[in-house]
């Protein structure tokens, strides 16, 4: 990776919700230079996905208010990172309408995240990094594992101590922390072809996100992404690492 992260507090952020809304939950990991990492979560039981999202950033960035030195925010929600980094200006201008003259959503989480934001860089600078979700990026699984388990009102451990005991590959950070450029509105995402795993040696295709993601779910290392044409699904498996022509053994789940 081409920018240096050792010396930086890393926030690993990430919310689910079940039903939009519904029952949420946000998980958050943060990751002191001094070696120390600590996890936090909570479920809400009336609330949406980007609320959630919200909170959990705005949860790291409390932790450690006190605490001197650059931030990077890792998240897989582009909502955030384009909210806080561009949007804010112009919903600010318009005395927090969107440019469609509506009222804009979340008001009340995104001036305490402005804030925070503000406070931050009398300590350090911040910067946004985007995860693109469900690639096996170890941090932001387990913030996903965290922040669905708050859904389904269950509480799991949180971890709090030495990064050298802690169970995830943390600083396993893709090459790409980049903003995928925005979509115009109301674009159709393309339908899969297929979703591919890689788990322990094995590759397996899927036809759905579920079969993908029962699979590959709290398993560290585990590779997985949608492929939207058999052409793509060579340059993923090669990009891996792995003969594509292993592809033709493979059956649908």
């Amino acid at each position: 990776m081409a920018d240096d992260f050792s010396n930086k507090i890393l926030i690993f952020s990430d919310g689910a919700c079940s039903g939009n809304p519904g029952s949420g939950g946000f998980g958050t990991i943060v990751v002191l230079p001094s070696g120390q990492v600590e996890e936090l979560g909570a479920g809400f039981p009336n609330t949406t996905n980007n609320r959630m999202e919200l909170v959990g950033v705005i949860r790291g960035l409390e932790k450690i208010k006190k605490v001197p030195g650059a931030v990077w925010v890792l998240t897989d929600s582009t909502y955030v990172i384009r909210g806080i980094t561009q949007w804010i200006w112009g919903w600010r201008k318009r005395g927090w309408k969107t440019a469609e003259d509506q009222d804009v959503s979340n008001r009340d989480l995104w001036e305490v995240l402005s804030e925070e934001v503000v406070a931050r860089k009398r300590h350090g600078q911040v910067d946004w990094k985007y995860l693109r979700g469900h690639q096996g990026t170890p941090g932001n699984e387990r913030c996903d594992e965290i922040a669905v388990a708050f859904t389904k009102n269950k509480n799991p451990s949180l971890y709090k101590g030495s990064l050298l005991n802690y169970a995830f590959a943390i600083y396993d950070l893709p090459e790409d922390l980049s903003l995928p450029p925005e979509k115009p509105r109301n674009e159709k995402k393309p339908e899969a072809f297929s979703y591919l795993s890689y788990v322990n040696g094995s590759l397996a295709r899927h036809s759905s996100w579920g079969d993908c993601e029962a699979r590959v779910k709290g398993r560290p290392g585990a590779k997985f992404k949608k492929a939207l044409s058999a052409a793509d699904e060579v340059t993923i498996v090669t990009g891996w690492g792995i003969d594509p022509s292993s592809l033709s053994k493979l059956d649908e789940d």
